[in-house]
């Protein structure tokens, strides 16, 4: 409990409480599922791409310093070259349409992936443009951050993104900017519910859809929470099953 008067800045550890709102899904469905492929692949911090350093999180956990890591970048093109043709086959198969998480650098470096995704008629949400944090950058470069990836998504996909997911932390400002931008209906800039809730961002409504990192497959990384495929799939269907 907070003590008297202790500042809060704006955070909502409340919520709903004891009244969750009535939520009528289309359909009268008993249940709404985000499903989320995210779009990374060369958008990965990278010495051979220009950037300032080379990405060092992924499955290979080792810093490379000074010169290209060919290694890092060789597995961050599997999931172009391999995983997307059997995870696009899947969701066909199935009949689900899932948002691609995409960053616009990987999107200009492979823009077949976003003809297919839209042929697919699955959504494109703004990753970013490089898979980065913004927590540290200054107005003016965010700004133009965010201007970029949009640019790059309608380039590829003739779309206009019209949600947003930043790796990791934001900045205090990246709700206001994509608001200002303008064509963004909502973003997944956080963790801290299981369904949509709507905030008021410079006068206007805007929807934040939760995103969940407890069902992602991250958690198969180094010292992770699975082990086995089925530990995943088990995972995941118990988590709105029990709901």
């Amino acid at each position: 409990m907070n003590a008297p008067g202790l500042p809060v800045h704006g955070r909502d550890f409340a919520g709903y409480r004891d009244t969750p709102p009535a939520v009528r899904w289309p359909g009268n469905a008993q249940l709404a599922l985000s499903i989320v492929v995210n779009v990374e692949e060369g958008a990965e911090l990278s010495i051979g791409m220009g950037d300032e350093s080379n990405e060092f999180i992924y499955e290979a956990v080792e810093r490379v310093e000074g010169a290209r890591d060919l290694c890092m970048e060789s597995h961050f093109e599997y999931g172009t070259r391999a995983g997307w043709p059997r995870i696009r086959d899947l969701l066909r198969a199935y009949g689900v349409r899932a948002t691609l998480n995409a960053n616009g650098r990987a999107l200009a470096i492979s823009p077949w992936l976003a003809r297919e995704a839209v042929a697919d008629q699955h959504e494109i949400s703004s990753h970013g443009w490089r898979w980065e944090r913004q927590v540290h950058m200054d107005e003016a470069t965010e700004r133009r951050t965010i201007a970029r990836a949009v640019l790059a998504i309608r380039d590829t996909s003739g779309h206009a993104p019209v949600g947003w997911h930043t790796r990791s932390a934001t900045s205090t400002l990246t709700r206001s900017l994509l608001v200002e931008h303008g064509g963004f209906l909502y973003d997944s800039n956080a963790y801290n519910d299981d369904v949509p809730y709507i905030v008021r961002c410079l006068g206007h409504d805007h929807v934040v859809l939760p995103y969940a990192f407890d069902t992602n497959d991250m958690r198969f990384h180094n010292h992770g929470g699975f082990v086995f495929a089925d530990d995943f799939a088990r995972y995941c269907i118990e988590a709105f099953d029990r709901l």
